[in-house]
């Protein structure tokens, strides 16, 4: 697979008052850095320290994912979010869907500032998934969840096949990752698309069972899943911005 532009690792110094202000952010699964590229630049550009890491098993085959375990993906997140900690004085965890996921593992693990997603992902629909352990062995992938986009001509550079042993890692994350949910004390910021056909609204109610009123949340009337390429990504850019400033404001207080 040859990746998109764009499908790299980015990274940003931060320049400025807000370089003190460090945003870690992640991509969905099975996909790459493209879906959250302009977010990272335009935080970047308003002067914060920015990391956005490659996943392991991403950015190659949907084969490499099957054999990642959701262990790697978090350790590559929290391994950047030490970096961007030892040069700065405050990290804000942010990610789209299961990128979304780990910002709030981190959070529950990890003296974060505070935490912005996208539609991010505790749970899963299709009565298929509680039984991906043993699927795999006889299903390696079903197709793809990825560009489920309302604007046309985007594309996030996800894999053309699902991994059915991805899936089932990515069942063992939501699972461990809902269990720490009652740890969070940073405040939450999450952008809910009113159309989501990959994320269920069951993940809100698990974010609002265990997060109850330190809960933010912002409506995307027209977008689907991966909002940060859709129409409404100017508002999670500006949105976002406005949140960040916010919490660090009162962090240097």
């Amino acid at each position: 697979m040859t990746s998109p532009p764009g499908a790299a690792a980015f990274s940003s110094d931060g320049h400025g008052a807000n370089a003190a202000t460090g945003v870690l952010l992640s991509h969905g699964f099975t996909g790459s850095p493209v879906s959250l590229a302009a977010w990272a630049r335009h935080l970047a550009d308003q002067g914060y320290a920015v990391s956005l890491p490659l996943l392991p098993g991403h950015g190659t085959t949907w084969q490499d994912l099957a054999r990642t375990p959701w262990e790697r993906w978090y350790e590559s997140y929290d391994g950047a979010y030490q970096q961007l900690a030892g040069r700065t004085d405050r990290v804000v965890a942010a990610g789209l869907s299961m990128g979304g996921t780990l910002a709030l593992r981190l959070a529950a693990h990890r003296p974060v500032a505070g935490v912005a997603v996208v539609n991010p992902g505790l749970t899963i629909d299709d009565p298929r998934a509680r039984y991906s352990g043993l699927l795999k062995y006889v299903l390696r992938s079903v197709p793809a969840i990825g560009n489920n986009i309302k604007l046309a001509g985007q594309d996030e550079g996800a894999y053309s096949r699902t991994p059915v042993g991805g899936v089932h890692q990515l069942m063992r994350l939501f699972r461990d990752t809902t269990a720490s949910l009652p740890r969070i004390t940073a405040p939450v910021i999450v952008f809910r698309s009113a159309v989501d056909p990959v994320v269920p609204e069951s993940s809100m109610d698990v974010l609002r069972r265990h997060l109850g009123s330190g809960l933010e949340v912002v409506p995307l009337e027209n977008s689907y899943h991966v909002a940060t390429m859709d129409h409404d990504a100017p508002l999670i850019f500006d949105r976002s911005h406005q949140f960040i400033q916010r919490i660090s404001a009162g962090a240097a207080a």
